[in-house]
């Protein structure tokens, strides 16, 4: 199964707003600031608003809509219940981000009388329980569970039976395959191949040639064919954080102040997950909309916010001598993630001293909320990533 709750961040917001049921609401932030959007309702997506597209188009295209700065506590709680009630199905659960899962429900069907049964229950749980529909596609693998649940939404559920897959599959547009995007989809289009079925029937030979070793995937999800298995979540291999500013700016205190509070994000993040890290990179998109990326491998692993500062500072000093456009994006992450040990010097008391104290300061977050508690440095950005009006 392909479990998909429908507009998750707008339909959260409906349940604790009811009075926004049947509007067109826009979820990612005020329509006169620089974003995108997050999640649009269905009544939104009427006027052609869609996830990623900038807020200004938004407010151009539907200036009726509702714009909501969002949540992302409540959505992350809302998708641990969602993720809850899933395992009460089954164990073999691989989470797609909040809103998503897929299921091996292989064997437990005969709990519910019926794999399509037990879609049902599904829904109605989460629907009880959360107020929030969920679609769900049903097939013998991945590629066409997910095509499946996208086909029947919104609250729908589509079950496709063994065998049936390229029949399900021969009339939908070629877009709907995850993976073939509008470039891709140009390409095909240019070889007469605009639906699935049309896909599925092209020589291998003609894809290799035009798309490389993708094209044996592409013709393999095509007719149905996926040998993924259903795989429970993995230790995160990287952990970053980035923000996109309201003007683009090449201010270097504003830049390394908003750096500061991203890295505490990753620090406490890091520390939460009870991990170290071997690698910090920078991310900064320009004015220009180019990208650029830095990083720098520390000696130790580390979990300290002190370190990703410095680490991040120096990469951004190095960025800003070369690059002197204004900034338009700055992120932080760490990678190489390992399990915490190593040899502590027994003389360096300063270090342990600092870890204790970052360990005081996530308590204090933990219990009273990230901003209860600020570096001086971060205060420059107390107007800007103010939480409930503090």
């Amino acid at each position: 199964m392909h479990v998909d709750l429908d507009a998750f961040f707008v339909s959260v917001e409906v349940v604790l707003n009811p009075e926004l049921k049947g509007k067109p609401v826009v979820v990612g932030g005020r329509p006169d600031a620089r974003g995108v959007i997050s999640a649009a309702s269905y009544e939104a997506r009427a006027f052609g608003l869609h996830s990623a597209m900038p807020l200004k188009t938004a407010s151009r295209l539907c200036p009726q809509a509702i714009f909501i700065e969002g949540n992302f506590q409540r959505y992350r709680e809302a998708s641990k219940k969602f993720m809850a009630i899933l395992a009460d199905f089954s164990p073999f659960i691989e989470p797609m981000g909040l809103d998503e899962a897929y299921l091996d429900v292989t064997g437990f069907e005969s709990l519910h009388g019926t794999i399509r049964g037990m879609a049902v229950s599904i829904k109605q749980r989460v629907m009880n329980e959360q107020g929030l529909c969920a679609s769900i596609g049903i097939a013998p693998c991945k590629v066409v569970a997910k095509v499946a649940s996208d086909y029947s939404k919104p609250d729908g559920l589509v079950e496709v039976k063994p065998g049936k897959e390229r029949d399900f599959f021969a009339p939908l547009p070629v877009g709907r395959l995850p993976g073939i995007g509008k470039q891709a989809q140009k390409r095909l289009k240019e070889l007469g191949v605009t639906t699935i079925g049309q896909l599925a029937s092209m020589p291998l030979k003609t894809l290799n040639s035009h798309f490389g070793i993708t094209g044996t995937t592409m013709l393999n999800a095509a007719n149905g064919i996926d040998n993924r298995k259903v795989e429970l979540p993995g230790t995160a291999k990287s952990i970053s954080r980035e923000t996109t500013f309201r003007e683009d700016t090449n201010n270097s205190e504003f830049l390394k102040s908003t750096l500061r509070y991203l890295g505490e994000k990753v620090g406490a993040d890091l520390r939460r997950r009870e991990k170290r890290a071997k690698c910090v990179t920078l991310k900064i998109r320009y004015s220009d909309f180019t990208t650029s990326t830095r990083s720098q491998t520390v000696q130790q692993p580390f979990d300290s916010n002190e370190i990703i500062f410095s680490t991040g500072v120096r990469l951004l000093e190095k960025a800003m001598q070369i690059e002197k456009q204004p900034v338009r994006l700055l992120g932080i992450g760490v990678s190489g993630i390992v399990e915490p040990g190593g040899q502590m010097s027994m003389l360096d008391n300063e270090m342990q001293r600092l870890a204790k104290l970052t360990n005081t300061i996530d308590g204090i977050r933990d219990k009273f909320g990230f901003s209860a508690i600020q570096t001086g440095r971060t205060l420059l950005l107390r107007d800007i990533f103010a939480v409930n009006g503090k």
